[in-house]
């Protein structure tokens, strides 16, 4: 060994052990606490006399603001009531024929032939199933909203790229806004703007703007320097830099902000739906629902779908066709198409009167498609129902619950057919010791400490773990992936959920989401994999995925409450439906872009296709497969709230709670915890993205 490896050996040693030790004692204090929770009940919950008022202080402080401004948000509501009051009169005076053309013009001109086709049956399938009206009522909702999110995020976001210090000021309200649930800020728009459809309007724009300003700030920053000297030369000053140089590169992003803002607002449509007052799409999937009118709620549901596809396809189409670069054509040619689109709908309204037809939906063409549904339903339950039953208590019973109160409360004589005694512990200590020696002989400490930790959290339960062992093995492990920075935010954060009465639910959030972020990693990941090695795999799956990923999440809990009825098990399924989305498209991009030169060099020396996958491919696709990780648990923290709707008894069910009640700082406070569980995993996971690329960038040097 050289002396230069022997100098760099002894600081990576020293680490190592520093590592082993600090584990070794969290590990020590952990089992203690565990040992200790029976004799000292202050270590199970936490006193009651160390926590805070916090639910009461938001509640006065809500309080004072509608004292002090209702008038002014009232008046905001006067203001908005007649735009949206005259967009959806103008969609209901409009021949169905007419609105069917505008849309069809607008899929060709973002997609070509084939949109206009699928736009053109979606609507038709609208009509048939005669829900037209409450379809036109949803889009009146979406057409003001989405405007008034994309302006507000589009000057939030050239503010932001304006100034670093807005930007940075900015990042925080936005994390909160997108991860806090939207049930939490219903109450207080309620509270503010009163009874009615602006209700969901404000809803859905404070839902929706965020993506417009992250996209404006990327898009306006991406922008090469090039192009930016080349105006400055051509003697452009700031404000032409800005419009006729820097906004029309940067465009192309911006409309994807458009894209998703929109997708984001449709997703409010029926959350707003249960305290906006409107007869739309969304209140007839509730409605359905609560009166258990599965086959009549899935076909809303089906529309719900099929509008968000619509609106998906167009919008990002335009993203699309800006990124091809625009043209230089006469007037006739740039806005002939349209022209002849407008004078085809006047055709249309005046010929209304002489062919009926062209204006309403004939009633004999319509289709009840509920009742075959349901019978079909019913049909299934009745045939399936002890292969579903099966699947339901044996996923309950030894997977969800030992997790949940852990081995020693979960293994009963009803679940596992046998009671948990002493001696099982015993064995199970000594399978931990062997599994966690056998790691260390192998040099791997890692494996090690997550052998241990895991054995513990299983035995003792997520939920039943002591509140300080909690702690202090998430302490510990922020500082191991970020260092003091992610330690101090994630002290912060659990003292927030300790001090705000939050722990317990906030537990069973982390219980839930856990596993369903794992299984939706897992079967996500597994079938990008499969997908980036298939073409074939990869389009069969991509009208699945664009189907889940633009439904809103509400509909998806529609067929699995019709299979499962409601309960925890039905709640992971909807998660999981959600959330395995984000981690197959990062798998699978991830793959596919990975080095071709790196490829080709393993491919000449001999690796087979597995040793491809396994040792080169994975490896350096491994930031964008973790990537996916993040974008998951974010999609799973989304859809906890949603699936509070089925029976949990976690934050999300606190935030149902606290609307329903009338209770706004019960629902905001239940909102926070959530969102700060979303930012704390985002946190790590970026630290561990980054430590990743580290030690990848060291070993290329």
């Amino acid at each position: 060994m050289s002396q230069a490896d022997a100098i760099q050996t002894v600081p990576t040693a020293k680490v190592r052990a520093d590592v082993r030790a600090g584990w070794l004692a969290v590990i020590v204090f952990a089992l203690l606490c565990v040992l200790a929770q029976a004799q000292f009940d202050w270590l199970e919950t936490f006193p009651e006399a160390l926590q805070l008022p916090v639910e009461a202080w938001f509640n006065i402080g809500m309080d004072w603001i509608v004292a002090n401004f209702r008038a002014v948000f009232q008046t905001v509501t006067l203001v908005f009531t007649y735009p949206m009051g005259w967009i959806r009169e103008t969609l209901h005076w409009l021949p169905w024929s007419g609105f069917v053309l505008v849309m069809a013009a607008l899929a060709f001109k973002a997609r070509g032939a084939g949109l206009p086709v699928f736009t053109t049956l979606s609507l038709v399938y609208v009509l048939t199933v005669g829900l037209w009206t409450e379809a036109m009522n949803s889009f009146a909702l979406v057409f003001i909203s989405v405007p008034l999110a994309v302006l507000v995020g589009f000057v939030l976001g050239v503010w932001g790229f304006a100034s670093k210090r807005v930007e940075r000021a900015l990042n925080p309200v936005l994390e909160i806004a997108q991860t806090v649930p939207a049930f939490a800020y219903l109450l207080p728009i309620l509270l503010l703007f009163g009874f009615g459809p602006v209700v969901g309007l404000v809803a859905s724009v404070l839902f929706a703007f965020p993506p417009m300003v992250r996209n404006t700030i990327l898009g306006l920053r991406d922008v090469p320097s090039d192009i930016i000297e080349s105006g400055q030369m051509s003697g452009a000053n700031r404000a032409q830099l800005f419009w006729l140089v820097r906004f029309p590169a940067g465009r192309r992003q911006i409309l994807v902000g458009v894209n998703q803002t929109t997708m984001a607002s449709l997703s409010m449509v029926i959350i707003a739906s249960m305290i906006g007052g409107t007869a739309d799409i969304g209140w007839e999937v509730l409605s359905t629902m609560r009166k258990a009118e599965f086959g009549a709620s899935l076909v809303a549901g089906i529309v719900i779908a099929l509008m968000a596809m619509i609106l998906d396809r167009i919008t990002f189409g335009m993203a699309e066709r800006e990124g091809r670069g625009l043209e230089h054509r006469g007037f006739l040619k740039r806005y002939g198409f349209w022209f002849a689109i407008a004078g085809s709908i006047a055709l249309l309204i005046v010929l209304r009167p002489a062919l009926p037809i062209l204006g309403a939906w004939p009633e004999t063409w319509q289709i009840d498609l509920a009742e075959p549904l349901d019978q079909a339903i019913q049909w299934f339950i009745l045939a399936f129902k002890p292969l579903l039953e099966a699947m339901k208590n044996s996923v309950i019973f030894f997977v969800m619950l030992p997790l949940k109160i852990g081995l020693d409360k979960a293994v009963s004589p009803f679940t596992w057919g046998f009671g948990w005694q002493p001696w099982h512990t015993a064995v199970y200590a000594v399978l931990v010791l062997a599994g966690t020696v056998a790691a260390i002989h192998a040099g791997r400490v890692r494996l090690a400490i997550a052998v241990v930790l895991g054995a513990l959290v299983l035995l003792v339960g997520i939920a039943d773990m002591p509140w300080p062992a909690s702690v202090a093995i998430l302490v510990y492990f922020g500082w191991r992936m970020g260092g003091s920075g992610l330690a101090t935010g994630t002290a912060l954060a659990l003292s927030f959920l300790l001090v705000s009465g939050s722990w317990d639910k906030a537990m069973l959030s982390i219980h839930l989401t856990t596993l369903a972020v794992l299984a939706s990693f897992l079967i996500g990941t597994t079938l990008g994999i499969i997908a980036a090695q298939n073409d074939w795999f990869s389009r069969l799956m991509r009208p699945i995925n664009d189907t889940l990923q633009t439904m809103p999440p509400f509909v998806l809990l529609i067929p699995i409450v019709m299979l499962f009825k409601i309960g925890d098990f039905t709640a992971l399924l909807a998660i999981i439906s959600y959330a395995y989305v984000p981690a197959f498209r990062y798998a699978e991009h991830g793959l596919r872009h990975v080095s071709k030169d790196v490829v080709e060099a393993a491919t000449c020396i001999g690796a087979t296709p597995m040793q491809l996958l396994l040792q080169v491919k994975l490896p350096l696709a491994l930031p964008n497969i973790m990537l996916g990780l993040n974008q998951t648990i974010m999609y799973g923290m989304a859809m906890l709230v949603i699936a509070a709707l089925v029976g949990t008894s976690d934050l999300g069910q606190e935030v149902y709670v606290g609307l329903s009640a009338g209770n706004f700082g019960q629902g905001f406070v239940a909102g926070l915890g959530m969102a700060i569980i979303a930012i704390t995993a985002d946190r790590f996971c970026r630290a561990w993205q980054r430590n990743h690329e580290a030690r990848l960038q060291k070993g290329a040097a």
